[in-house]
């Protein structure tokens, strides 16, 4: 099996140059290159077997590199990929397809046991985003944590119990089905209005601010 993980090439600097672009996007890209030559080879049409013949490599390692089965050597990737078209930097330049649809899978958690609530940012690094979207969850009890004045907007829907909106001195309450928005011009929280049943709040922030 050929190894992606082979020496540098000792032929020059601008092929050492190469070698390590390839090597630092191989590391850094969240899709594997396998899904992106076998979509590059169906663009060309064509098949697994006249891909290995025009490239003097094996059907076999053509189906194992498009289920990312094993890797190839740079030469082996520029061999390819010229018979596609491309080249190794426009190859891993391009422009990845936006993520739309985030799982459980894609959730961080954090909980604090002290007030009372357990939050899930449920888009991966909403903070570089205009928005943040979060679920928070309030224990009996509970309360969020003090949030300073700061710029922007906050919403929230309730999905399930009652929550108080804590917003200076004034309090408000939102319960399963409505939605509070406000500015945060004044510290602000929100806080479980039950003392024996949790409360589930879907909370957006914009700028983030979680």
């Amino acid at each position: 099996m050929e190894n992606f993980f082979c020496a540098v090439p000792r032929s020059g600097a601008a092929d050492k140059r190469q070698y390590l672009l390839y090597q630092k996007r191989k590391l850094e890209i969240s899709v594997k290159i396998g899904e992106k030559l076998k979509s590059l080879r169906q663009e060309k049409l064509l098949t697994q077997n006249e891909l290995a013949d025009r490239c003097e490599l094996s059907k076999g390692f053509i189906s194992q590199l498009e289920r990312d089965l094993t890797s190839p050597s740079l030469s082996t990737l520029e061999d390819i990929l010229e018979v596609l078209g491309t080249n190794i930097r426009d190859f891993f330049n391009e422009t990845q397809q936006e993520k739309i649809v985030f799982s459980v899978e894609d959730f961080y958690e954090f909980q604090n046991e002290e007030l009372g609530y357990e939050i899930k940012w449920i888009i991966p690094n909403a903070q570089k985003n205009k928005m943040e979207p979060i679920l928070i969850t309030l224990e009996p009890g509970g309360r969020y944590k003090l949030e300073v004045a700061h710029e922007g907007e906050e919403f929230g829907y309730v999905l399930s119990g009652a929550v108080n909106i804590h917003l200076g001195n004034k309090k408000y309450r939102a319960k399963k089905g409505e939605s509070f928005y406000y500015k945060p011009s004044v510290d602000h929280y929100i806080s479980n209005v039950s003392k024996t049943g949790v409360s589930k709040v879907l909370w957006v922030a914009t700028p983030p601010s979680f």
